[in-house]
């Protein structure tokens, strides 16, 4: 049943509030028909998502049965975590603030009328994080790229996934998505999105280095046009382009599209081919045959190795062996847990590769070794051992 003006009058005066104390605009709330806590969902959204939602974009739902769900933007992931209030938060659609009133809107005591669409005791509290993508090279994995498809071959469909498909199953954003599917190297192949196979990555690598060395070029200046002539009679063209992409950086003189292979990610490709079918390395025999493996004219340096393998001076002989971040638990703690099983003790340079992609955009790699591990002094140099994470 509607109030009028005067009842409400009356209740402030038997309240013993002053009505100048108040907005002269008064809202007299009511529960419209077959009102449930279940029919609407409240999430708390910042001034980005605001706009980002006030522009007509959407937020989407992620997450498989078996995984915590998450929301994406156009380029960022949050977590979803229901939080729980003491006050019943009512929906009133039309109810205006008080920065939403205008000096007519007070000019003298009025009634307005809302109809309540909904409540709840809690809503959706979103968190940024880092996109769950570790899934991304396992699902890829089910069908690698070896190359075309032999004449007579059938061309099996399984294993492979659209953007759409990747789109449901990975917790990212779309921008998040595509990035990390650049940084694996992976290409689209007929409208599938695939990651090559390695050995087939490191051959079609080694076509390009070998033109380049047979034709005197400059690694500065690597000429497109004249590289998919001369090597698409032996891979498909937009493979050989693929491969620059992924080794060099493209530019243009003129006309012409050239790339610049780059010295660091050659070397690092190189070592991984080396270093992925032995457990361990003699660090000083492995250096010397990485040298001898790399195009001549480009030099092997071990900080090109960061995050892909860890060096062990511990031990006599020094050894090297593959250890990828990528390879790694994405949980934090997890990450941890199992680096100190790997490693009784780390140094600060050994340990950071293996940590950098947990910070958030004002974390460090101190502020994390400082929750998660201890520190100590040994033999000169500060060592970190595991440890129980602090409470924040």
């Amino acid at each position: 049943m509607s109030r009028i003006l005067e009842e409400v009058q009356a209740t402030l005066q038997i309240a013993k509030l002053k009505e100048n104390d108040l907005q002269n605009t008064i809202h007299c709330l009511t529960f419209g028909e077959s009102v449930s806590s279940g029919d609407y969902c409240l999430m708390e959204l910042d001034d980005a998502l605001c706009k980002h939602i006030e522009a007509g974009k959407s937020l989407v739902i992620r997450g498989d049965q078996d995984e915590r769900a998450v929301l994406c933007s156009e380029d960022k992931t949050y977590d979803l975590k229901i939080a729980d209030t003491s006050n019943l938060l009512l929906l009133v659609p039309g109810c205006l603030t008080p920065d939403q009133l205008t000096t007519d809107n007070q000019a003298s005591s009025q009634l307005v009328h809302a109809q309540i669409w909904g409540f709840s005791n809690g809503y959706w509290e979103l968190r940024k994080r880092h996109p769950r993508l570790k899934k991304l090279k396992k699902l890829l994995m089910e069908n690698p790229y070896e190359g075309p498809v032999i004449s007579g071959q059938e061309d099996v469909t399984d294993g492979k996934y659209t953007m759409g498909d990747l789109l449901d199953r990975i917790q990212a954003s779309e921008e998040e998505l595509e990035t990390q599917l650049q940084t694996i190297h992976a290409c689209e192949v007929n409208g599938y999105w695939r990651l090559l196979d390695f050995d087939y990555e490191m051959k079609l690598l080694g076509h390009v280095t070998q033109l380049v060395d047979s034709e005197s070029w400059s690694f500065s200046k690597v000429p497109l046009s004249v590289s998919l002539k001369e090597l698409g009679c032996l891979e498909p063209q937009e493979m050989i382009e693929h491969s620059l992409n992924c080794y060099g950086r493209r530019y243009t003189d003129g006309d012409e599209v050239f790339f610049a292979l780059n010295e660091d990610k050659v070397c690092r490709a190189t070592a991984q081919m080396l270093l992925q079918n032995a457990v361990k390395f003699n660090l000083s025999e492995f250096q010397e045959v990485w040298q001898q493996s790399v195009p001549e004219g480009m030099g092997t340096r071990l900080d090109q190795l960061k995050s892909l393998a860890l060096v062990d001076r511990s031990t006599k002989p020094e050894t090297i062996s593959l250890l990828r971040a990528e390879d790694l638990p994405e949980d934090t703690l997890e990450r941890f847990t199992h680096l100190f099983t790997m490693r009784e003790k780390w140094t600060e340079e050994d340990i950071t590769p293996y940590i950098q992609d947990l910070c958030g955009e004002k974390q460090t790699t101190g502020a994390l070794l400082t929750k998660y591990a201890r520190s100590s002094t040994q033999n000169g140099v500060k060592v970190f051992n595991s440890r129980r994470p602090v409470a924040t």
